[in-house]
Formats: structure tokens, sequence, C-alpha cells
């Protein structure tokens, strides 16, 4: 019952936010952002503990892990957010009929967006910046790890909220115990749209129990194609950035694909990664080709086709061996979630085939599948990137979490 107060505060508390003008919100942005520099210390201490909990084997420590560094970008994206136009009140159509009704399509909020995610503390502002930007009040369901860092920053955030007389049941941290998830997903009539963002067994257990509208995110096994023509010095950077840049996230590289035709490069291709420890799970071809050039004690061979829908989220990479643009596109096809993909090739008309044929929010061509982020497409921050194809699709920013509504004018007509 307690929980289904809290939802019902919300509620309340989100329509007193379509009231705000943009300059409010955005006077508010940036007071929260003046805080998450204040009150770092604090902030960083809480992320202390949840480290120390968790310990530096942690799968995802490093997604755990706040510094003054990471803060300070926290707080510039905010800023950055405040600066964004408002995705509130554009007039999406525009029209008079016959009889002289005026019908206007306006962006409104969602109401209320319920988000659960795992052990990244930077989603806790990165929510509250989008959902509050667009009129939205939202519900935090963070995961145990990160509780106390995302405590330290509801505190910072209901503090700037409190000193610009603005309820703060406008962003609500739940427990983070499975019940809380529960409720979330249960809470029909409160919470408007619930966004999961995290690992693939999160996002099928919200999809196949919620009893509230969902949008898929996050989940990603991501593909680069190396062609028969592609570049070797840019095939070089490209697939180390797409691993190694940060390996815990959702558009890192999973598997590389190289044209059989190309064998003979592959170990000057991979070899950025050989000092960051990369380990290979190598395809019969590619463990050949590799091996003798490649650490063996980060050299495996795949026997298993499974292995090649894993998602690594480590310093672990697939390597398999096509013999033709169509045999990758069969195999991105098979085994890709729709996420990220990308090609490194010289040949204009199969870069065009591959950005018709690959089914995926986001597609490249001789770049790096590590910019698929909403802050790198100019979105501001993100609440995560869609896989789905209903409604939005890739980085979702404050254009993703507003809806519409219908404004008619009359004089009087009546329907005959």
């Amino acid at each position: 019952m307690i929980l289904k107060d809290t939802f019902k505060a919300v509620k309340e508390a989100s329509k007193m936010l379509v009231l705000l003008s943009d300059e409010q919100r955005n006077g508010i942005l940036n007071a929260v952002a003046d805080a998450i520099d204040v009150h770092q210390n604090e902030i960083l201490k809480a992320n202390a503990e949840d480290l120390g909990k968790a310990g530096e084997d942690y799968a995802f420590y490093d997604r755990l892990l706040l510094t003054s560094q990471r803060l300070r970008e926290i707080a510039g994206d905010m800023r950055h957010v405040a600066t964004l136009p408002s995705p509130l009140g554009r007039v999406l159509k525009d029209k008079t009929l016959d009889n002289g009704l005026h019908l206007r399509r306006v962006s409104v909020p969602f109401g209320v967006i319920g988000m659960i995610f795992e052990a990244r503390p930077n989603v806790t502002f990165d929510v509250f910046s989008l959902c509050f930007k667009s009129g939205n009040a939202a519900v935090l369901k963070g995961g145990k790890e990160a509780d106390g860092t995302n405590r330290a920053a509801v505190a910072v955030i209901h503090e700037v909220l409190n000193r610009y007389g603005v309820n703060t049941h406008v962003v609500e941290l739940l427990p983070a115990t499975h019940e809380a998830t529960g409720a979330m997903l249960t809470a029909a009539g409160y919470i408007d749209l619930c966004i999961p963002r995290g690992s693939k067994r999160l996002i099928s257990f919200v999809r196949d129990t919620a009893k509230v509208p969902v949008i898929e995110t996050g989940a990603g096994v991501v593909h680069c194609y190396f062609d028969e023509s592609g570049d070797l010095e840019m095939g070089r950077r490209i697939v180390d950035n797409a691993k190694t840049r940060r390996c815990t996230v959702c558009n890192t590289l999973d598997t590389l694909l190289i044209n059989s035709h190309r064998l003979q490069d592959l170990p000057a291709l991979v070899a950025p990664m050989a000092p960051k420890s990369v380990k290979l799970h190598a395809d019969s071809r590619a463990y050949a080709a590799l091996e003798g050039h490649y650490p063996a004690e980060l050299l495996e061979k795949v026997n298993d086709p499974d292995t090649w829908y894993t998602e690594w989220l480590s310093m672990q990479m697939g390597v398999c061996t096509v013999d033709s643009l169509d045999e990758a596109l069969r195999h991105i096809a098979t085994y890709g979630s729709g996420h990220s993909e990308s090609i490194v090739t010289e040949e204009k008309a199969n870069a065009r085939r591959f950005e018709q044929m690959v089914d995926a929010a986001c597609v490249y061509v001789n770049a790096p599948t590590s910019f698929t982020d909403g802050a790198q497409f100019g979105l501001g921050a993100e609440i995560g990137i869609s896989t789905q194809k209903l409604g939005a699709r890739g980085p979702m920013a404050l254009e993703e979490i507003t809806t519409y509504k219908w404004l008619i004018e009359g004089k009087g007509q009546i329907r005959m």
C-alpha cells in the first residue's frame, strides 16, 4: 500500500509540471547541475560505499563507478539539456476542415515515466533531466548495487526542487527490491510508460510482466563487418574503439565479422586489443589466422554457434569469418538484436546495401558503434537506446518521451 501511495503522489505532482515555463525548468536544471558540483563529495562517498560492497571483481564495476570527471560530465550534460529547445507545445499538424473546425496536434508529456535500471547511477541524473525538461514526472527503480549512490543523487535533486518550491514527488526513487519492481510494472493508472535499461534478462522480465506500456531498451549484440575492400588502418581504429572504449555498455562491439579474403590482415586488425587483454573467441578459420600472432591465453576456438548470440559486456569479443557481404548480412539478421551495426568498406555499393538491408536502430558506415549515444547524437543526455520499432527507436531523448494530443476549436458546429 505504501508504494501505491507513492505512485499516487507522483501522479498528482506530475500535473503541475506542465504549468512550469521552459525558462523555469531550465533554471532548475542548471541549479541541479550546480548542486552536483557542490555536493560532489557526498555523492562520491556514497558511490565508494557501493563500490566497496560490490567488490572490484564485480562484472559491472566500471559502469557503477563515479569519479569527479564523470560527475562533471553528468552536470555538463544536464546544462546542455537546459539549452535544448522545449519538446512541449510543438504544433505537429495544423489544419482547418471544410466545416470550419480548427485542428492542431500538439506535443505533450506522457505524464509519469517509470525507469528500471541496474548498476548505472548516472541514469538517475540523466532521467531526471530529460523527464523534467519534457514535463514528465519520474519514478526510478535502481539496482541494489548502486542504491546508496542513487539515494545521494535524488537527495541533491530534492534539495534543489524544495528550494524552488517544486513538489519533490516529481522524482521518486523506489526501494531496491524485487517487490518494488513488480509494483511499478503493475501500477496501471499511475505509470504512463515504463522503460527498462539493463541486461537482456531484465528487459525480458519487464516485457513479460508489465501491465503498463513498455519501451524496450539496451540489450545489444553488436557487430562490425570488415569488408573485402575495408581500409586496414581505419578498421584497426574502429574495431578497437568499438570494443575497448567502454566494454560494459550496450553499444560495445561483440562480434567482428571478417571477409575471408582479408584473413591475412586479421592479426593486424585486432593487434591494438592484445595489450588491453581482450579475449578473442574465434571460429576455426579466424583462429588459424590468429594462432601464433595473438597471445595464446587470449585466444579461444569457437565450436558452438550459439556463442554468436553473446553480448559480452566485458573485454571479450567474437571473431567470425564470412565469405561475402550477403553472408555477413545473414549472420547479423540471425544473431543481432537490432541495436547497432557497422561496416568498414571502401565500396560504396556495399555500404549502401548494408544500410538498406541491416535491420537495426543505428547503422554505421566506416564509424564505430560507440557513437550510439544520445549526447553524441546531439540530443543531450539519453534515457536509453530503444531496440523496438513501434514508437521510439535508437537513442531516446526529449522528443521520444513526449506524446501528443489533438486540440479542436470550433464556433458552434455540430456533426450531421
